[in-house]
């Protein structure tokens, strides 16, 4: 077997397949959704397998000075301990040139981040299962309409710390839902719930407290046909025990990790992520 290059370059969509057979050969899902959104607006880097495909990518998501997200760091079983990892988050890292990068790691993953200066700061855990719906679902919630999006994006800045708004607008273009809760003062929260390979996903989920949450999905959930997963930021415990009572159950978990700066933004009301490699 002949060792790749470890010559990093950008990936275009010309690579987009490449980059869904280098997941299922890692025992990924081939996220068609997810991925199309590091190549929409973010950047995807990799390396070439001498053999045909690829032997690794990273995806990168900037968001202006501030802040930046990695995720999607894959390298083929073939090429596995070859330290191509470590180069590609270098690369990554540097590239970013935010003063705070973040992303969420296994454990398989966290030595090598925290070799590189990363510091854990959190848990992301990932729940799935088939959500059923309350008695009477929905009551504080209603369904975003496109007069709402310039609000969404508002709070979505306000709360990620930075503003991201052609994610948001392409999440409402491609979401099967976006529900939200307002108030006197504006949107209160808001949460989407989009197509993934493996069935419905939720995120994000931006919301000012535990039971607007619980509101919000509470709304999505008649919609959700067949198994759902969704991934939680922190511990919690009011939104796991209604998942739990509604028939999710832990299915995973990574620790939320930072290089630089905390991030800006208000982490607390950022329930889930749209992905997490997106944030």
């Amino acid at each position: 077997m002949t060792a790749p290059q470890e010559t990093v370059r950008r990936l275009g969509y010309e690579d987009f397949a490449g980059c869904l057979a280098l997941a299922q050969d890692r025992g990924w899902p081939a996220e068609y959704r997810a991925w199309d959104l590091l190549f929409a607006f973010g950047e995807v880097y990799g390396i070439d397998d001498p053999g045909g495909g690829l032997a690794a990518v990273i995806g990168l998501a900037r968001y202006g000075d501030r802040l930046a997200n990695l995720g999607g760091l894959l390298v083929a079983h073939r090429h596995g301990r070859r330290g191509l990892g470590g180069l590609l988050m270098r690369y990554a890292t540097e590239r970013a040139g935010t003063a705070s990068v973040w992303l969420t790691a296994t454990e398989y993953g966290r030595q090598m981040y925290e070799g590189l200066g990363f510091r854990a700061t959190g848990t992301c855990t990932r729940y799935a299962g088939h959500l059923r719906p309350d008695d009477q679902p929905g009551r504080w919630s209603r369904e975003a309409e496109p007069s709402d999006l310039p609000e969404i994006v508002a709070l979505d800045a306000e709360v990620f710390g930075a503003r991201r708004t052609e994610v948001v607008a392409y999440l409402f273009a491609a979401a099967e839902q976006i529900r939200l809760v307002g108030g006197p003062a504006g949107v209160r929260g808001f949460a989407g719930v989009w197509r993934g390979i493996d069935g419905p996903v939720v995120g994000p989920v931006i919301a000012e407290d535990a039971d607007t949450a619980v509101a919000l999905l509470s709304g999505l959930a008649p919609a959700i046909k067949g198994p759902v997963r969704i991934d939680l930021y922190g511990h919690r415990p009011k939104l796991r025990a209604w998942l739990e009572e509604h028939g999710l159950r832990e299915a995973g978990g990574t620790t939320v990790m930072v290089h630089g700066d905390d991030p800006p933004g208000d982490r607390a009301r950022l329930f889930a992520p749209v992905t997490r490699a997106i944030g």
